[in-house]
């Protein structure tokens, strides 16, 4: 036997070690329980990998980002045999991991049920314990085929090869440009084949190493995701690293499901989504009502307070206009299709930029109105496939709070950094305080990306210094950028620790050159201006959604479609608290009172369910006191207040934001 001579990596550290021909990853991380595979060379290996001289291998971590997608798409794998076992007819599609879980689609004659998903995951468990070896094995295109022949979803896989992965969401666990691979389910005392499936890897070394795991849900899912294919049934499920975090995350998912928009959204009385108007297309209820317009007043109020000029546009306009902007060519599948009427094509807008560029172009500018600042709470709408419409966080039907600021080449690393802080702070306002930013850049060599490569370093490193003006944490976004230019976004967590996006910034050399954008120098000479798109909120719709989670429905008084309801201990109450409510509503306040015929607790709990921030009270010794007692939403009071403290306490929350 030769030695062989191998660095292992932790972190900063380096330890060069030598061990014999054979040696496997394993043994190099024996003992170590929580090591499940091996980054040889940047490429993840199992632990059956045979070390080679001159390799730099570095542990991976169960609980690490690769580490859990390891585990996930290995119990993506057990499913799957679970499946085909409990139903031999299913035909395999794809299994990769995804955030906080994996799913596997098949092809079934029946839709999965409840109990189908009882007996699955009740076989899942027999073969992890059974501790079957997930063992790698390298084929070709040929004998692929040969042996899957009775998987037609992995026969099209083989076939797409190297461009399976843009061809399927997901495909790039199955197969790469590279060589093909299978991995075989051997039983741990025979090493008989159990299950065998096309994979790219890697595995955990066996089934007895998935800790925890557990199905979620089936539903239906296009082949490929076109719903020119044929339709199979996917299961969902989770797989953690022990079975405390398992505990952890299906609780979160409790309060997630508590919080959903749309489930408080009807027990509030806030919005619907009618059948009769389609999937993502909202209407919002008087209660809703209120809230946006509050959320729009405010964030009007400090747009003009930045020095913001409101314009609006229409929403729809001739297909040729998105054709100058580079929208259509790179957005067509997001788009409505067209009208067509007097000889021409129209569009519904999809975006508002192409429409704020002709205002700009609608007359001569020089470069003493610059920066010039358009800002438009915009309808917009853009079909989304019917499997990502989701309530009002992914609709067809939106309102952005978009504005597109115009300035020289000399102004944009002073305006960015202006903008980030005023986005920030503005979201900030709205109780929304955990962030970090996110620098999404382009793809080197991708034709979708239009400009000149120096354009595009110079939008990219201002973009860049702006973002390290905040302090913030800065996560690269490789190839996410738009056609037309870097963008930042903000990255936002609520107060159970998701992540939403937030605002956006994006710094576009391009369509001010495409719709040929001028302004007058101080020299006279004709220049360019700069192009900077912002959203704050994204939408209306989508951030009055993440709000609502956000408080779990408890709106701040501010917010709150109804700031206090008035609460009579008896009917004689009622006439004064409506006078009290009428004072109130003077100063602006939204107050109502509960004068139904409903017993004072049944009131009480009716202004709880309907989370009101405040509950005014009245009996006979607040008469006779000129006074009131608060009753807050924690389940507090505070007896005795004079009504115009009273008054005064609620529009300091209100002012206040609190």
């Amino acid at each position: 036997m030769t030695d062989v001579r191998v660095i292992i990596h932790r972190d900063s550290e380096r330890e060069e070690r030598v061990v014999t021909t054979g040696t496997t990853a394993a043994a190099l991380f024996e003992g170590e329980r929580s090591v499940i595979a091996a980054r040889v060379a940047g490429q993840l290996k199992d632990l059956a990998y045979e070390v080679a001289e001159g390799d730099e291998v570095e542990p991976v971590e169960i609980s690490s980002p690769d580490g859990l997608d390891i585990l996930r798409h290995s119990t993506a794998h057990v499913m799957a045999q679970a499946v085909q076992e409990l139903f031999p007819e299913a035909k395999l599609g794809i299994g990769p991991p995804v955030r906080d879980g994996f799913y596997y689609d098949f092809d079934v004659a029946e839709p999965f049920t409840p109990d189908d998903l009882k007996l699955i995951e009740k076989k899942m468990q027999q073969i992890q314990k059974q501790g079957q070896r997930f063992s790698r094995r390298v084929t070709n295109d040929e004998d692929a085929r040969e042996e899957l022949a009775d998987e037609p979803y992995k026969l099209e896989l083989i076939g797409l090869k190297g461009s399976a992965a843009e061809a399927a969401e997901g495909a790039s666990a199955e197969v790469g440009a590279g060589e093909l691979t299978i991995y075989d389910n051997l039983d741990a005392k025979s090493g008989e084949l159990c299950w065998k499936d096309l994979c790219r890897g890697p595995h955990l070394p066996t089934t007895r190493a998935i800790p925890a795991f557990k199905l979620m849900r089936s539903a239906a899912a296009y082949w490929r995701g076109s719903e020119k294919n044929k339709q199979l049934q996917r299961i969902y499920g989770t797989a953690w690293p022990t079975k405390d975090e398992l505990k952890a995350y299906l609780e979160f998912l409790a309060e997630a499901e508590k919080r959903d928009h749309r489930k408080l959204g009807a027990e509030l009385d806030l919005f619907s989504i009618p059948e009769e108007l389609g999937s993502g297309l909202a209407v919002f209820h008087p209660k809703g009502g209120v809230v946006r317009k509050v959320m729009e007043d405010y964030a009007r109020r400090r747009h003009e307070e930045s020095g913001y000029e409101f314009v609006n546009t229409p929403h729809i306009s001739k297909e040729q206009l998105f054709e100058t902007s580079g929208h259509l060519p790179n957005y067509a599948e997001s788009m409505f299709p067209p009208l067509e009427f007097d000889g021409q094509n129209y569009r519904l807008k999809a975006m508002n930029c192409p429409m704020h560029n002709l205002i700009f172009k609608a007359r001569g500018r020089s470069y003493r109105e610059l920066p010039l600042r358009l800002f438009e709470f915009g309808t917009v709408y853009r079909y989304e496939k019917s499997g990502v419409v989701h309530g009002l966080t992914r609709a067809r039907g939106f309102t952005q709070d978009d504005s597109h600021i115009y300035c020289t080449k000399e102004q944009m690393a002073d305006e960015l950094d202006s903008l980030l802080t005023f986005v920030l702070n503005l979201l900030r306002d709205y109780g929304l305080s955990d962030f970090y930013l996110e620098l999404s850049t382009r793809e080197e060599g991708n034709p979708k990306f239009i400009g000149e490569p120096e354009e595009w370093e110079e939008a990219t490193r201002t973009l860049r210094e702006a973002a390290g003006k905040q302090g913030l944490e800065l996560v690269m976004d490789p190839g996410g950028a738009a056609y037309y230019g870097p963008k930042i976004s903000v990255q936002v967590k609520d107060a159970i620790g998701r992540t939403w996006q937030m605002s956006t910034l994006q710094v576009d050399f391009q369509q001010p050159k495409r719709f040929g954008l001028e302004y007058t120098a101080a020299d006279g000479s004709r220049q360019q201006p700069v192009m900077l798109h912002r959203a704050l909120f994204g939408s209306i719709e989508r951030f009055f959604a993440v709000l609502l989670e956000h408080y779990a429905g408890a709106f701040p008084a501010w917010l709150a479609p109804v700031q206090a309801v008035g609460i009579p201990i008896g009917d004689t109450h009622v006439p004064y608290l409506e006078e009290f409510a009428a004072e109130a509503k003077k100063k602006g306040l939204r107050i109502e009172v509960d004068s139904s015929s409903d017993r004072m607790q049944k009131k009480i709990r009716n202004a709880q369910k309907a989370k009101v921030p405040f509950m005014i009270i009245a009996g006979d010794e607040d008469v006779s006191a000129g006074a009131v007692s608060f009753r807050y939403r924690d389940g507090s009071q505070k007896n005795g207040v004079p009504q115009n403290e009273a008054v005064a306490e609620l529009l300091d929350a209100v002012e206040r934001r609190a």
